[in-house]
């Protein structure tokens, strides 16, 4: 085959992150040609490199190493130097994630997919011109482009972030060494799971949020457990405070952040207030498309921009920006651009896990949604301290909260805090999607003893309030 005929593709993907990866694997799977372009020297993108499984990776790591879980638990204080936890913090980290992208080679691998290492850009509609690292060039042509190319972290120009003091969210993941203290500027999922993260070290914590409240779109009750937990590791919580200027210390051993009258200063500094889409320099003038003014790209339920040829999921087009809805999109969009019977539509029952300390996670309906679309609504909880697998654990202020319509005692929101809530949630995501009542957890025989028990015993806490009336 000539080396042009080669070069002439079903589908180009430009990124290889979540969105990338599933979307070129879904069209491979079903006989399509296709490459995948990732700029970095190994897959994965920001879920494997700088973000997703980087940051739980820490969370498990800080949990551990610090002794944490040890010191509630059995009153056991492990000691362990700096510089001996930051090694070891990065060493787990970057086993994670050389362990992820060889997966992910192994699987294009699988399906055939060419995984072309270099910077892509369009110069036609249906034209890719990937620069390589050696400055030489290959054009690729393609039916169809899927764009999943994700975000980057937003950078204000009167932030510092030269100073090795100075951090994004991507950027912290490399830091040299263990802030003594440190502000975080923005509380949302990002800035809550680094704020725990790093108090679980013994860091002093400053979190500071514009806004009145935290994680606006996630049960009230749930923040509220959350912001109790944050405060007991020592996380100071600013809130309804804009941040004015951001400057070095004289010394330049400290970052001075102004709220109003009084200075926040601190070690170090974490900027983790929004992210803009990764699209500045991807040719996208040479086929019509124009991203919106955070860098993202508008689509169509099918994932189709403008052009109707170029695809775009994952991050790169804005909420919710989850590596498991990234994935779900790419297939998608893949599948109609081919007209696959296959995947028709990303579900709209959509699982949250925010990996904080305790973790918190959802799906479906707050109890505060429920009502302001007029639904009346019963809810139930069970609490961790009356489990008999949370007393074992040391895992006492966890919740599993249920919210049922009370017409027809269907499930329609679950919310877990807690350790291996992100797991726990499926059980009442499988049950909402399966339209079953608060009955099905009165039915189930669980193990015992396990934190899934905790279902049933919410499921008796509703039933107490239906028996109740409205």
């Amino acid at each position: 085959m000539s080396a042009a005929a080669e070069d002439d593709l079903d589908l180009v993907v430009i990124g290889g992150g979540p969105a990338g990866e599933k979307g070129a694997a879904q069209a491979a799977y079903f006989g399509k040609r296709v490459a995948v372009v990732e700029r970095a020297k190994e897959p994965g993108g920001a879920a494997v490199h700088t973000g997703t499984l980087p940051s739980k990776t820490l969370r498990e790591a800080a949990l551990y190493l610090s002794g944490h879980r040890s010191r509630e638990l059995y009153g056991v204080a492990v000691d362990l130097e700096a510089r001996g936890m930051l090694q070891g913090l990065m060493r787990r980290k970057a086993a994670i994630a050389a362990a992820e992208s060889l997966r992910i080679r192994n699987n294009l691998a699988r399906h055939q997919v060419e995984l072309i290492e270099g910077h892509a850009r369009f110069t036609s509609p249906h034209e890719v011109c990937v620069t390589h690292a050696d400055g030489s060039t290959r054009t690729l042509r393609a039916k169809f482009v899927l764009v999943a190319t994700g975000t980057k972290p937003r950078q204000p120009e009167e932030i510092d972030f030269t100073s090795p003091l100075v951090h994004d969210s991507d950027e912290v993941l490399e830091i040299g060494e263990l802030p003594r203290s440190l502000t975080i500027l923005g509380a949302g999922v990002i800035g809550c799971e680094y704020a725990c993260m790093f108090a679980a070290l013994g860091i002093r914590v400053e979190l500071v949020e514009p806004r009145s409240e935290i994680l606006g779109f996630m049960d009230r009750e749930m923040v509220a457990a959350l912001e109790r937990a944050m405060a007991e590791l020592g996380v100071r919580l600013h809130l309804g405070r804009p941040w004015g200027a951001v400057t070095l210390g004289p010394d330049g051993k400290s970052v001075h952040t102004r709220l109003g009258e009084d200075t926040l200063v601190t070690h170090h500094l974490l900027f983790a207030a929004g992210r803009t889409g990764r699209t500045a320099d991807l040719g996208l003038e040479h086929v019509g498309i124009r991203p919106n003014a955070r860098g993202l790209l508008d689509v169509d339920a099918f994932y189709r921009t403008s052009v109707p040829h170029v695809l775009a999921a994952g991050d790169v087009i804005g909420f919710p920006a989850l590596a498991s809805t990234s994935m779900e999109q790419a297939r998608v969009a893949v599948c109609h651009a081919f007209g696959f019977d296959y995947k028709k539509s990303v579900s709209g029952t959509l699982p949250y896990g925010i990996y904080t300390i305790p973790e918190l996670s959802s799906v479906g309906e707050s109890e505060e949604s429920a009502r302001a679309a007029g639904l009346d609504v019963a809810v139930g909880r069970a609490f961790y301290r009356e489990n008999a697998r949370g007393q074992i654990s040391g895992d006492t202020e966890g919740i599993t909260k249920l919210v049922v319509c009370r017409k027809t005692r269907k499930i329609v929101g679950v919310h877990v805090i807690g350790e291996r809530a992100s797991e726990l949630v499926h059980i009442g995501q499988t049950a909402l999607m399966a339209g079953a009542t608060v009955d099905l957890f009165i039915d189930m025989v669980f193990n015992f003893p396990t934190l899934a028990e905790s279902y049933k015993y919410a499921a008796y806490a509703c039933l107490a309030q239906l028996a109740k009336g409205s």
